[in-house]
């Protein structure tokens, strides 16, 4: 596996190294001596996957306060999206910061999401799915959330306005200034 540190300290591009023949080829997307390594030592307790009918589908801004802060590793299995993390971490120098890349099923990529950021995605393609490892159980009183459109973050997503937003989502505050 490639890591590549993205922008925001702690969150890490993952790229396959395919070991590849006339079958096609394997690759490793998770070793936990690899992640340790670098510092990411986690415990994984939950996957999920997100299932995305219609391009231009926007999830998020989400995330868990302490103590159930979560830890993610995203995949896209399926299509595409544009995937998001903000950095919610006040002390450090990135606070309120974005970074945005693309993960499709033919690129392979995922994203290491560190505690303490937001993450959202938006499809490109109809039929997206992602995957989501996480550190952490899911916790309905500790789920939080940013709107997608919030002007302090100014994320400048592909296809805008979303096609199709949850109300939950659009209901979510902004970031207080």
């Amino acid at each position: 596996m490639i890591f590549t540190e993205l922008p925001l300290p702690g969150a890490f591009l993952i790229e396959p190294e395919p070991h590849a023949d006339e079958r096609g080829f394997f690759g490793r997307v998770w070793c936990a001596r690899e992640f340790a390594t670098r510092g990411l030592e986690i415990d994984f307790v939950q996957s999920s996957i997100s299932f995305n009918k219609r391009r231009g589908t926007l999830r998020g801004l989400h995330y868990q306060e302490p103590p159930h802060a979560e830890r993610e590793l995203v995949r896209c299995t399926q299509g595409a999206a544009f995937d998001v993390i903000v950095d919610l971490r006040p002390g450090l120098p990135t606070y309120k910061q974005w970074h945005g890349l693309e993960l499709t099923s033919d690129n392979r990529h995922a994203v290491f999401i560190p505690e303490g950021m937001a993450h959202g995605f938006q499809s490109l393609s109809d039929d997206t799915e992602l995957l989501y490892v996480i550190s952490t159980y899911y916790e309905p009183a500790a789920a939080r959330g940013v709107r997608w459109n919030d002007p302090a973050l100014a994320i400048a997503w592909p296809l805008s306005p979303p096609s199709v937003i949850s109300e939950k989502d659009q209901r979510l505050p902004l970031l207080a200034t």
